[in-house]
């Protein structure tokens, strides 16, 4: 007999209620985007074939160290370009710096693949560099001359830093904005110069969004595949499609998914604990902002200079090089392949991304509603799928899915006579899965932020009034999110768009999408017959920008 005075501890009592609708919704949503993770981990703990052993002694410390050099290299890289832009474009008055603040965002919009191919095209040994040192000087072949190797880690480092230096830069340019500008005027008056301010005074206070801008970096690097594939560099990446697609061996690149996903919450958990103990507050309610100091002469143009390199490296170079293909031959414009591929884009992107939001906005407010613990520990937990890389993400969902989609079949044809093959993937709706679990951290950041935004009056009003919670949330919240609702779609279609790995490991047999037709195309050194694929993925990718540039602008 249970004592009744004996007080039923709170957790306890939420979970003996009976679930309502929403907080079960939410927690079957949250299932969903967690399925891959669990999948990969229980195939790495009882995989068919242990090549662990074999991994680490033949294959995994190439793959673990390549991916190690890439990550630093590049978080390194992108650190200094990105902070050393932002320092400039904040803090300096410059010919061009009202142009350059807005155009240093331009690489976003260019994936890191479409980069290397451009990259490779313009420097190999008939691209235009050295086909004019060739005529410049006089050389015969290739022995009269040494020319740096093209296909290597370093160029790797190169244009992946060249393409993700923005997160920096705008994490960086934003906290240097939001900081006083009286700290740099006393610093100038105790007698500090250009480079003290900016490193006593702008790079301590900026840390922190540096930091966050470079994990952004590091997990985007270990999340490529389409460079590090091009340029051959052996990385983890890389080391599941050869595992599980040459060897056939899911366990084994269950495995290295393992050590992928190890790596990145170590990135996460490295750059929250980097901040943990620092504390930036504002002295009075009314900061003055920076002014702009002039540089004038060699100065300015040397600043001009600075910051037009990595916009030329990042953003021209590649447009230069893949319009210039484009145009050659305006016939591939034409080609039935590429209109194939342009509607399975749409297709998938457009499905995901409606999907995403519906889900990321029900499980929000159902969060919001129900006031349940259980649901509010699990909403954070299910940004992970952004952090995972997409070769990640397919594994997951590959194997799962495809033992419940033979099972599902042959019990359609047990009860029905009838064989509807592999419904879920034979077609996209693995891809659209996949996208969904990869960028849901987007669409519920965007849902939490908007209905945060909503005064609880006035759903509380509502309800006074006899809408049930699901007409609250029609009438009420999606009029007044709905520009943020629009902002979450198309941000999330725009990561579909330019996903990769996680495309290439779960479409169907001749299915391609924009990306893929781009990476397989350029694979077979087919760079003119990939470029009007890469660029409508560019002039998708340059929407979000946009987007950014006016959440930005101030």
């Amino acid at each position: 007999m249970t004592d009744q005075n004996t007080q039923t501890p709170r957790w306890l009592a939420g979970l003996r209620r009976r679930p309502d609708p929403w907080s079960a919704g939410a927690m079957a949503i949250a299932a969903l985007v967690l399925l891959p993770i669990v999948a990969v981990m229980v195939l790495a703990l009882h995989p068919a074939e242990n090549i662990w052993p074999h991994l680490i002694a033949t294959t995994l410390p190439r793959y673990f160290g390549n991916t190690v050099i890439l990550m630093v290299g590049t978080g390194a890289l992108a650190g200094a370009v990105g902070a050393g832009a932002a320092w400039l474009v904040v803090m300096y008055r410059f010919p061009g710096v009202r142009w350059l603040e807005w155009l240093l965002l331009l690489p976003l919009a260019i994936p890191a693949y479409v980069s290397a191919y451009a990259l490779v095209d313009f420097l190999e040994y008939a691209g235009p560099v050295q086909t004019g040192l060739r005529a410049l000087m006089g050389w015969q072949s290739a022995q009269d001359y040494l020319f740096p190797p093209i296909r290597s880690r370093g160029a790797a480092i190169l244009v992946l830093a060249a393409s993700l230096y923005p997160y920096v830069y705008l994490m960086a340019r934003t906290g240097l904005r939001e900081q006083s500008g009286c700290s740099y005027e006393v610093a100038r008056a105790l007698g500090a110069g250009p480079f003290a301010r900016f490193w006593r005074v702008g790079l301590p206070l900026t840390r922190p969004a540096i930091a966050a801008g470079m994990a952004i970096v590091m997990m985007e690097t270990v999340n490529d595949f389409g460079v590090v594939e091009y340029f051959s560099v052996q990385t983890l990446t890389t080391g599941i499609f050869t595992v599980w697609l040459e060897t056939g061996n899911a366990g084994g690149a269950a495995q290295i998914a393992c050590v992928i996903l190890a790596l990145v919450l170590s990135l996460v958990a490295l750059e929250k604990v980097s901040r943990r103990n620092s504390r930036f507050h504002r002295l009075s309610r009314h900061t003055r902002r920076v002014e702009r100091m002039p540089l004038a002469g060699w100065r300015g143009w040397l600043a001009t200079a600075a910051c037009g390199l990595p916009f030329a490296v990042g953003f021209v170079l590649p447009v230069a090089v893949i319009t210039a293909h484009a145009i050659e031959k305006p016939e591939r414009w034409f080609d039935p392949d590429l209109g194939l591929a342009l509607w399975h884009t749409l297709a998938t992107g457009g499905a995901a991304a409606v999907l995403t939001v519906m889900a990321a906005l029900f499980m929000v407010y159902g969060v919001r509603l129900t006031g349940r613990a259980l649901p509010r520990l699990v909403l954070p937990v299910t940004t992970i799928g952004y952090a995972a890389p997409g070769a990640v993400l397919g594994l997951g969902i590959m194997i799962p899915l495809a033992a419940f989609d033979n099972r599902l079949a042959d019990g359609i044809l047990a009860l029905t006579g009838f064989d509807p093959g592999l419904m879920l993937t034979g077609t996209a709706s693995a891809i659209v899965f996949a996208y969904v679990v990869r960028f849901f951290a987007i669409a519920q950041g965007a849902a939490d932020a908007a209905m945060g935004r909503v005064s609880p009056s006035l759903p509380m009003a509502a309800r006074a009034l006899g809408q049930t919670a699901g007409g609250t949330l029609r009438a009420v919240y999606l009029p007044l999110i709905r520009g943020s609702v629009g902002t979450a779609l198309l941000l999330v279609f725009v990561d579909c768009v330019k996903e990769l790995p996680a495309t290439l490991l779960l479409r169907p047999f001749n299915y391609n999408t924009l990306a893929t037709r781009v990476h397989e195309q350029a694979s077979l050194e087919r760079i003119g017959e990939a470029s009007p694929a890469a660029l409508l993925v560019i002039a998708v990718g340059l929407a979000a920008v946009a987007i950014l540039a006016r959440a930005n602008r101030g």
